[in-house]
């Protein structure tokens, strides 16, 4: 890779892969582990090779799937080997855990063998391991998550259990509890095992034999250390940690008619843990997670009739059928308006539920936010349609200019999330819209810098998941202000991560929606390798768009309202140079209406705008000058 020349043009070399082309190199590591593991040197490139052909992958790791199984069973053939030694059986965990790491465990665990014969091993290895030991973590966290699949086997746990008296007379203990006492003990811990105990517990507490017999204490249990445990210390934070993941996992995957019983019990001792006060970011988005969960678990799993459904996802059909649509669209409408939701009561606990995910929206973390949007997204999914629109209209109250940036940005999320569930109703685009604009253009000034591009970026993707989510028919009337929004986003936004958002919501409007002007010319000329130089947007690629007639006003507007003004010096250069470029498309606009607006402003207080307007005015008198010139005027 050093010795070649990247093309030109060339942002990046990722994202090129086609297949997974070292398959048979990382056959050859793997099988030749039995020879390196005893030697640290060997040992540790044989570590780093792997791991360096498996982060290739980081981005594509879907190509990983054909081979995932071939590696897998070549790992634990060698764990399942009895001459194994245990540091070649820990290396071998360590290759299963970097796989993992690639490609998520979710993927990995219908892969792992689940067989009666290997319920004994693996708890008997877990056994053996030291929970302190920090070379060893990836060991047990693969263990754990292998027995949270062998734990599923469809057997009394009780047949495992033999006559439970060994032969020193000593009694054992029964396996189900032997499970659990395992889980237990890694949920304390400090290292990633206490994500895979997690995912054992929602595995094996939701058996029957084991939910009757044992859920109830297992709650006792968990609520009882969080309730002691204080997220001050950082002991205390840890059990916190396992707690909560341990809940989430639980509600996530338990049926609803046995976590019912028990979900006011752990909603009220999560209120007393008091999580958003807490300093760790970890915790509040684990808290955030588990409300969400419980209130999923208060609201029967219906899906809402009143909710929009725009019809076929194909372009092709998109695009032919846009007329017909919206006549269905109305008729099926009346038609569920008509068949009134069935009544069903909506406990108390879900406006406790939504009021910390609207809270939740505005924390000072992008992770905790983001959970939150998520969580409005699922639980108004649920409601009645008058609750659902409350929904809404409290979380139209994050967009006033009292609320911070994170306000805005959580916001924003959940904004997206309602329309890609179909749960913004067309009635309520009129009210979204003009927070969308203004949202688009969110800059705030901090001291010497600003706060904002994560609200910029959020607000385009509100505008990717809006083409996906309506009719065509039902953005005709916003088509205007919302193209020229995104086009001057994608040429004129000081962060390069904005313009490209607001460049890809765009060419996803023109390929869903078919009607902002002059798609795809602006697309082809703003696509998202151009818009990557700042320099090319201002001076060459805003002028090729500034030729439509639809964008010339709105974007000579912006950059006298909010570009020349800015806080940074560079912008405010590029943005009158812009100006001195656009010129000749509006010369009678820019004598009559933009200079008379720019004097005033040139001698103002404002030390920026000051600056700005005196440039501005110069490069715009100097592109007049020019053009009377050409036209002898």
């Amino acid at each position: 890779e050093e010795g070649e020349e990247p093309e030109p043009g060339a942002v990046s070399q990722r994202g090129v892969l086609e297949s997974f082309s070292e398959s048979r190199e990382v056959a050859e590591l793997i099988g030749n582990l039995r020879g390196v593991f005893s030697e640290l040197v060997t040992r540790e490139m044989a570590v780093e090779r792997f791991v360096g052909i498996m982060d290739k992958y980081q981005e594509q790791p879907h190509l990983l799937d054909h081979h995932l199984e071939g590696m897998m069973n070549s790992l634990l053939d060698i764990v399942r080997d009895k001459g194994s030694p245990p540091p070649l059986v820990h290396l071998a965990f360590k290759f299963l855990y970097i796989i993992t790491k690639v490609r998520g465990y979710k993927r990995f665990l219908p892969l792992f063998p689940h067989e009666v014969r290997d319920l004994q091993p693996v708890l008997d290895m877990l056994g053996e391991q030291n929970p302190r030991d920090s070379e060893t973590w990836e060991t047990r966290y693969m263990l754990l998550l292998w027995l949270s699949m062998i734990c599923l086997i469809p057997f009394d746990l009780a047949r495992f259990d033999g006559d439970l008296v060994s032969e020193e007379g000593k009694a054992q203990q029964p396996t189900m509890d032997r499970i659990l006492e395992t889980a237990k003990c890694y949920l304390v811990v400090s290292d990633k095992a206490r994500d895979a105990a997690a995912v054992l517990v929602s595995k094996f507490i939701v058996r029957p034999d084991v939910r009757q017999s044992r859920m109830a204490d297992f709650l006792d249990w968990v609520l009882s250390m969080l309730s002691k445990s204080s997220f001050q210390t950082m002991e205390g934070t840890v059990i916190v940690n396992g707690m909560l993941q341990a809940l989430a996992q639980l509600f996530k995957h338990g049926k609803r008619e046995d976590c019912l019983p028990y979900a006011v019990t752990v909603l009220e001792c999560l209120d007393k843990c008091r999580l958003s006060q807490s300093n760790q970011m970890v915790l509040r988005k684990l808290g955030m997670k588990l409300v969400q969960r419980l209130g999923l678990t208060f609201v029967k799993p219906k899906v809402a009739k009143w909710r929009y459904q725009r019809g076929c996802r194909s372009l092709a059909a998109n695009l032919q059928a846009q007329g017909a649509a919206v006549q269905n669209q109305k008729r099926e409408t009346a038609a569920a308006e008509a068949e009134e939701d069935e009544e069903y009561d909506i406990p108390g606990e879900i406006e406790n539920v939504v009021e910390q995910l609207l809270v939740g929206l505005k924390d000072k973390d992008t992770i905790v936010r983001w959970s939150a949007a998520k969580g409005i997204g699922r639980i108004t999914g649920r409601l009645p349609k008058e609750l659902a629109d409350d929904v809404i209209g409290s979380l139209l109250d994050c967009f006033s200019f009292q609320e911070t940036d994170t306000a805005w940005h959580g916001g924003c999320l959940a904004l997206a999330e309602l329309g890609r569930r179909g749960l913004l109703l067309p009635s309520r685009i009129s009210d979204v819209v003009p927070v969308l604009l203004k949202a688009l253009t969110y800059d705030e000034k901090r001291g010497a810098c600003s706060v904002g591009s994560n609200v910029r970026d959020a607000a385009c993707y509100v505008c990717w998941a809006f083409a996906r989510a309506y009719e065509p028919a039902e953005l005709l009337p916003f088509i205007s202000p919302i193209s020229s929004a995104l086009v001057i986003a994608a040429v004129f936004d000081r962060d390069v991560n904005c313009r490209r958002a607001a460049s890809a919501a765009f060419q996803e409007n023109v390929g869903r929606q078919g009607t902002f002007p002059h798609g795809i010319d602006i697309l082809t000329a703003a696509d998202y390798f151009a818009v990557g130089n700042r320099v090319n947007c201002y001076l060459t690629i805003s002028v090729y768009i500034a030729g439509f007639p639809e964008y010339t006003q709105p974007m000579i507007d912006h950059l006298v309202n909010m570009k020349i003004n800015h806080w940074d010096s560079v912008i405010r250069e590029l943005s009158t140079k812009a100006l001195h470029n656009i010129t000749p498309r509006a010369p009678e606009y820019m004598a009559n209406v933009v200079l008379p607006r720019l004097l005033p402003l040139s001698v103002g207080s404002d030390l920026h705008t000051r600056h700005g307007a005196i440039l501005a005015c110069a490069e715009i008198t100097h592109a007049l000058c020019k053009l009377a010139q050409e036209n002898n005027r």
